[in-house]
């Protein structure tokens, strides 16, 4: 089980990240901005926590198989494909709590820092952003839970390769197909208490202060 909870641990220090910078990004610009096919660009992207993971899975097993560049990144069963694959279905939660956490802060406030010569990153910085954090990190920590309990997508993308790509929720299947529920109930035991800390931290964020509405 150790090296699946390693190949897990590495995974999320590297999705994490992508998850805050780009879920981030995309909440920002989406809620900042309106354009033509701005409702259609918001479903796309959130498509994917309402898709199997084996269909979000095969479509990019499909992309790989098409695509030039994207064979070229080398990610099918390998760990960047193990990365990868839960990048993509935790992705929508992030991006929708920044849309939300950005929908509402009120423009005026902003427009208001502007008016007495904050640059746009100043006005980001500290006030925009002050206003939010709570939602991105609650977003963030459920993402995460998502994205360390993936499994169907990253198998169809990465395999079930010990050491290498097998995570957690991998093990697990492994175990059970060994009929070794021991070892299956342990790593079970320590994705719920994962589980039950990130929602631990959501409400302790909630009762902290209001999210902004």
């Amino acid at each position: 089980m150790g090296q699946a909870a390693w190949v897990s641990l590495k995974v999320l220090a590297i999705d994490l990240p992508l998850l805050f910078l780009l879920g981030t990004g995309a909440g920002w610009f989406l809620g900042r901005h309106s354009f033509r096919g701005r409702e259609l660009v918001i479903l796309l992207l959130l498509l994917p926590v309402a898709l199997p993971p084996s269909v979000v899975g095969l479509y990019i097993l499909l992309m790989a198989e098409k695509v030039a560049w994207f064979q070229r990144l080398g990610i099918l069963f390998s760990f960047p494909g193990a990365a990868l694959a839960p990048l993509i279905p935790a992705f929508p939660l992030m991006m929708q709590a920044a849309l939300s956490a950005f929908e509402g802060v009120p423009p005026s406030l902003e427009q208001a820092a502007r008016m007495l010569g904050h640059a746009p990153w100043r006005v980001f910085c500290r006030v925009t952003f002050p206003l939010v954090w709570r939602q991105l990190a609650a977003g963030l920590a459920l993402a995460g839970v998502r994205c360390l309990g993936d499994f169907g997508t990253t198998l169809m993308v990465a395999g079930n390769i010990p050491g290498k790509t097998q995570t957690l929720p991998l093990y697990i299947y492994g175990e059970v197909e060994a009929l070794n529920l021991g070892g299956a109930h342990a790593a079970a035991l320590l994705l719920t208490l994962f589980g039950i800390a990130s929602l631990f931290f959501v409400r302790g964020l909630r009762r902290g202060g209001s999210y902004v509405s």
